[in-house]
């Protein structure tokens, strides 16, 4: 008699199930974390990246594919510039960390650079927090007076019921046990700074794993402390020389909790799927393109620049005439006039309760340019506008 099935194995074969026979899980990182967590009422991403689907791969197979993602030559920049400030042991990360968040400490002259391999992403999320302890110095309060480097460590957190695996790019603890993220990016850092939008999204990325650090820590007794000073390096200005800044993350950090514990656990999203859905690529694409509109989506445009299936869902939000493909401070804005029709006959007064702030405000835009395009209709003769070519009276020459 085969053994019975827990909660948790039954959870993992039905996203095993979703995916596809003999279709591998797809990794979920933290780039991929943030934006779930920045968009907490889409059931449709929740479920797809809980159960580990290619969203390219399908959103090709739904012929809504887009160019999102990273190209192979700053995926090639990348990797080459992570291996120069890792060289030697990573003594200039070390100096980097040392000088930036911590000058106090003794410099990191010998540093312990611990062996992290292990199989699977479950063996190596617990030879991490092995290398943590012991680096941490469990039982004492002041470390192991050492600083210790770890390499693309794996660390797990639970996502809607599900546990997520990210590698951050490293980790470093002081000497007085504390623990640092370090986040690695190929864009430039010009006379100290860099560009904004970029560190916003590499900041968004590192509170996942400092979120990630946090669980590790509160299995520890005393509990080290995790920075909410994360490290960036980035190259200095039009050079390959590394620098860094460092990057408050408390904000991201919060947010992205917050909205983490919003998203709907992925079993109850998969509970209320019908029965022998399935999201491989190599399906029909009518019965695939079924599949993906039996879970609910919440589109933005925000989801362009982070995920493999904006296209689709913009065109579906489209069709609709949801307010939503508008963005959503105008959402927010409209309260209970989800389409865009709904908008329309409340502006011209056919729908919608006069006391409703949004119908109110529409009503009196709506009057506004009416009357804007009454009075322009009625412009007297020779003036600017009249005639495209005719200003103030005078001949304008047109363009050519």
């Amino acid at each position: 008699m085969p053994p019975p099935r827990t909660r948790g194995t039954a959870l993992r074969h039905r996203l095993a199930e979703l995916r596809g026979p003999g279709v591998p899980a797809r990794a979920l990182d933290a780039r991929a974390l943030a934006a779930l967590a920045a968009n907490p009422g889409c059931r449709r991403r929740a479920i797809l990246d809980g159960a580990g689907v290619d969203k390219a791969a399908l959103a090709g197979a739904l012929g809504t594919a887009s160019g999102f993602g990273q190209s192979q030559f700053a995926f090639m920049r990348g990797n080459a510039f992570e291996a120069r400030v890792k060289a030697d042991g990573g003594a200039e990360l070390l100096r980097l960390v040392h000088r930036t968040l911590d000058p106090g400490a003794e410099p990191p002259v010998r540093a312990q650079v611990p062996d992290l391999t292990a199989a699977g992403p479950e063996g190596r999320a617990a030879r991490t927090a092995l290398a943590l302890r012991e680096a941490t110095g469990t039982g004492t309060r002041t470390g192991t007076g050492a600083w210790t480097l770890l390499d693309h460590p794996m660390l797990a957190l639970d996502v809607a019921g599900s546990p997520a695996f990210l590698e951050p790019d490293a980790v470093v603890v002081h000497p007085d046990g504390g623990w640092t993220v370090v986040e690695i990016k190929s864009f430039p850092m010009l006379d100290g700074s860099a560009d904004p939008a970029k560190v916003g999204a590499a900041a968004r990325q590192s509170a996942v794993y400092v979120l990630a650090l946090e669980d590790v820590a509160a299995r520890l007794d005393p509990a080290p402390p995790v920075r909410h000073e994360v490290l960036l390096v980035c190259p200095k200005d039009f050079s390959n020389l590394p620098t860094a800044s460092a990057v408050d993350v408390r904000k991201q950090r919060a947010v992205t909790a917050r909205q983490l514990a919003r998203l709907t656990r992925v079993e109850d999203i998969a509970d209320a799927l019908p029965e022998g859905i399935c999201f491989s690529p190599e399906l029909p694409s009518d019965e695939l393109t079924a599949a993906v509109e039996a879970v609910p989506a919440a589109y933005a445009p925000e989801c362009l620049a982070a995920c493999e299936l904006a296209f689709h869902c913009r065109a579906r939000s489209r069709d609709a005439g949801a307010v939503t493909s508008l963005g959503r401070s105008v959402r927010a804005e409209l309260g209970g006039l989800t389409t865009v029709d709904d908008v329309l006959a409340a502006a011209h007064g056919e729908a919608g309760d006069p006391d409703d702030p949004a119908v109110a405000a529409l009503r009196r835009a709506a009057a506004l340019r009416a009357e804007a395009l009454a009075t322009a209709g009625h412009r007297p003769p020779g003036t600017a506008g009249d005639d495209p070519s005719r200003a103030g009276g005078r001949e304008v020459a047109p363009c050519r």
